[in-house]
């Protein structure tokens, strides 16, 4: 613009995609079985020089999903928990005594203020065993964020750290140049995020994963798709868009090694979940909300399901159907075997979305007894008003 000039807006007009828009083409292939396809990868990262091998799975670093008890059941499968930066040093020494065989399938999350460097150095020191860190933010666009990445990497300088969130090439780029391994990206898609209708910001995942990967890649880094996966099919069309790594929330919510209260209403199981930027996040953790911002998170109850590992081996189990589909032996292969195709419509639901063969679980006699105690249960809530009238009288 010429000098005193006001810039004006632009509207960028090609379109951006959700997982929602496209189905995978499926191609010729020499596969037999499902039992056919590798879900493990070999990472060598950029700036730490480690290598991990582990199923590219992630459990958001929320304290509903990234638990110590989560961490337990994901290792076994080689998949990895962002553990939620809450836990004191005193729990990860715990952790640490009880699940050691967990250490490398976790990564310790962190924000960037000085406290949180402190507690971060503490951890790490404690228990040398994680070579990770989740260096989460909700804007990753601030040059102070940056510059926290670039401090993390000076004091970590083994450490493979995973930094955002951010949804465009070029600070995926910067935050790479900057001492970040694996770049987190997704703002705005997750099913308990409200950033897009407090805000009005945010990118299409599928497009917003399309674009960083290409960028991340290109100078030797790695990402991960974070939110907005619905179903197993969703993680094969982020994979197949070039992502190396998944991170969910929603889709490990509600199982017993979830974090949140277990609830009964009218006979059928829950379990409360909330996003980190939740009026009940900030309430539990900073206080409450700020009178200079707004809740972008939501508080939800989600129907209760069992142990996780059912979850993942289903999530997994779509993967490898998916590779089967396409000619991928790993799915490394899948970004070069995937074609997407733009659809109006990709499932069918005239009987509705629920799958009855997935759901009725029932929480064991000591998780009922648990709930009835802290007065989440049927009979709890009907024996309170027999309960407040004998206090009246």
């Amino acid at each position: 613009p010429k000098a005193g000039s006001v810039s004006t807006m632009r509207i960028e007009e090609d379109m951006k995609l959700d997982f929602k828009d496209v189905l995978i083409r499926p191609k010729r292939s020499t596969l037999k079985s499902r039992s056919e396809v590798s879900v493990e990868r070999t990472f060598k990262f950029k700036h730490s020089g480690r290598t991990l091998t582990a199923v590219p799975l992630l459990a958001a670093n929320m304290d509903t999903v990234g638990t110590f008890e989560m961490a337990a059941a994901f290792a076994p499968h080689k998949c990895i928990v962002c553990i939620h930066k809450h836990y004191s040093l005193e729990e990860w020494l715990n952790f640490k005594t009880s699940s050691p065989e967990a250490l490398p399938y976790v990564a310790c999350s962190t924000g960037s203020s000085a406290a949180d460097m402190e507690k971060t150095a503490a951890i790490l020191g404690a228990c040398p065993e994680v070579t990770m860190i989740c260096l989460d933010v909700a804007n990753g666009y601030s040059e102070f964020f940056v510059e926290a990445v670039a401090n993390m990497r000076a004091a970590f300088p083994t450490h493979t750290i995973m930094a955002g969130n951010v949804v465009t090439h070029e600070m995926t780029e910067q935050l790479i140049l900057n001492g970040a391994d694996i770049v987190k990206v997704g703002i705005g898609p997750g099913s308990v995020c409200t950033t897009r209708k407090q805000t009005g910001v945010g990118y299409p995942q599928l497009s917003a994963v399309i674009e960083c990967a290409d960028a991340a890649h290109g100078l030797g880094g790695h990402v991960i798709s974070d939110g907005g996966c619905t179903c197993p099919g969703d993680f094969s069309k982020a994979f197949g868009g070039g992502a190396d790594f998944i991170m969910a929330g929603g889709m490990f919510a509600g199982h017993d090694e979830s974090g949140g209260d277990l609830v009964e209403r009218n006979g059928k199981w829950y379990k409360n979940f909330y996003g980190m930027s939740s009026a009940t996040a900030m309430k539990k953790h900073s206080g409450g909300v700020a009178n200079y911002r707004s809740s972008e998170g939501k508080t939800i109850t989600v129907n209760y399901r069992g142990p996780v590992s059912a979850t993942i081996l289903d999530i997994l189990g779509g993967v490898r159907s998916s590779c089967t589909y396409v000619g991928a032996s790993c799915i490394s292969h899948l970004p070069a075997r995937t074609t997407f195709i733009r659809v109006t419509q990709q499932i069918n639901n005239v009987f509705g979305t629920t799958d009855e063969g997935k759901g009725g679980h029932v929480p064991t006699d000591a998780q009922q007894a648990t709930a009835k105690a802290n007065g989440n249960t049927d009979a709890a809530a009907a024996e309170e008003p027999a309960a407040k009238k004998a206090r009246t009288n």
